[in-house]
């Protein structure tokens, strides 16, 4: 498996949150850095579930691994509002 560098993480993290939060409804809320911090906590939490269901979850800088941080953020942020409510 091929290893993310940090801006590799910083990049997909950033993008997965920011799409993320314009499909939750929360970009007015967030910053580049809370698009950032939810994409790449995002991340983990998308490669976790895939993981579980059997899939494969973070491959290195790719499409898929795009996918798996963006699952996970929306997850993420699914869970603050439901908090927050």
């Amino acid at each position: 498996m091929e290893q993310m560098s940090f801006l590799g993480w910083i990049i997909i993290g950033g993008l997965a949150g920011w799409i993320a939060s314009k499909f939750m409804g929360t970009d007015k809320d967030q910053g580049v850095v809370a698009n950032i911090i939810v994409g790449v906590i995002g991340a983990f939490i998308g490669g976790f579930v895939i993981n579980l269901i059997g899939g494969q979850g973070l491959t290195g800088f790719s499409v898929w691994s795009f996918v798996v941080a963006l699952i996970g953020s929306v997850i993420l942020l699914w869970i603050l509002k439901a908090i927050r409510k």
